[in-house]
């Protein structure tokens, strides 16, 4: 029996070299199990670090509803450049956007709305909401005296004080001298998986360059070590500004290039950057071979 997914079109894209793949079932019924999600991350034509998947909208107003997926098969609350490729796809790809006209989207996801405006023929800014802080809603295991510092005990490593705030998905931040001191790919699983984070966390390590500019690695929950993440880039740059060491307007340059973020006074971040379509392509029946 061939998997419902057989022959689906899908758009292979990068946000800065987040991998990003967007599959459009607006119109049709199916939910993306987490094996299919595995079974497509699996597939070097199809990798990516977050499928975002359009549905129907739920939310009267709205242009569509995303699901989104990380390498591992669990559902992401939010992903800032997987965002903007949807946005892109919507307003730009001929089969998705279907004579879709306009500079502006609302969509939805796990973290509630998003408003997507276009800047430029590739070039997006994401209103990804309002941060919280509080340690529940990070959330952390227990209360701790300030989500701005607090230890996270590693056997074998000592790091400075961690911030924590919650984008849609929990973000844990050291504030470092040089992150090429630190080796995401050896420290970020068990600082993903740390007891303190009930819902695992997205692990950044953050350097101050200047002000305005901050240099950042990232290991994201669920989908490892990646060349971009909008969501933590929005995390370093507000702790950054509540730690008083930063302005609100700031560059974050991640290992795939740079994404603006800006916190308004109105506490919604504002994450504005590039997208790239690689290529466009179909699910293979092999591919879910033994996914049920």
């Amino acid at each position: 029996m061939s998997n419902y997914l057989t022959n689906h079109r899908f758009l292979k894209m990068n946000g800065l070299g987040n991998e990003i793949v967007v599959l459009d079932l607006r119109g049709e019924k199916h939910i993306v199990t987490s094996d299919e999600a595995i079974a497509i991350a699996n597939d070097p034509r199809s990798r990516f670090d977050q499928m975002m998947v359009l549905h129907d909208p739920v939310t009267p107003g709205t242009d569509a509803f995303i699901r989104i997926y990380n390498t591992d098969g669990t559902i992401a609350g939010g992903c800032g450049n997987g965002t903007r490729c949807v946005a892109w796809a919507l307003m730009a790809d001929a089969e998705i956007s279907a004579g879709f006209q306009g500079t502006k989207l609302h969509l939805e996801t796990k973290m509630g709305p998003l408003v997507c405006e276009r800047r430029g023929d590739v070039e997006f800014t994401v209103d990804m909401g309002v941060p919280l802080f509080g340690w529940q809603d990070i959330p952390l295991a227990h209360e701790v005296t300030d989500t701005l510092a607090f230890e996270v005990p590693l056997e074998g490593y000592k790091f400075v004080p961690a911030a924590g705030v919650s984008v849609g998905n929990p973000h844990i931040i050291f504030f470092i001298d040089n992150v090429a001191d630190w080796d995401v790919h050896k420290v970020g699983p068990s600082l993903e998986h740390h007891p303190l984070f009930p819902e695992r966390a997205n692990i950044s390590f953050a350097q101050l360059v200047a002000p305005d500019h901050f240099k950042v690695v990232v290991w994201e929950r669920g989908a490892g070590a990646t060349r971009a993440c909008g969501t933590a880039s929005c995390a370093v740059a507000v702790c950054a500004y509540r730690k008083g060491l930063a302005g609100r307007d700031v560059t974050v340059s991640l290992p795939g290039g740079d994404l603006q973020i800006e916190w308004r006074d109105n506490g919604h971040m504002f994450m504005t950057g590039p997208v790239e379509l690689e290529w466009e392509d179909h699910f293979r029946p092999e591919l879910f071979a033994g996914v049920r």
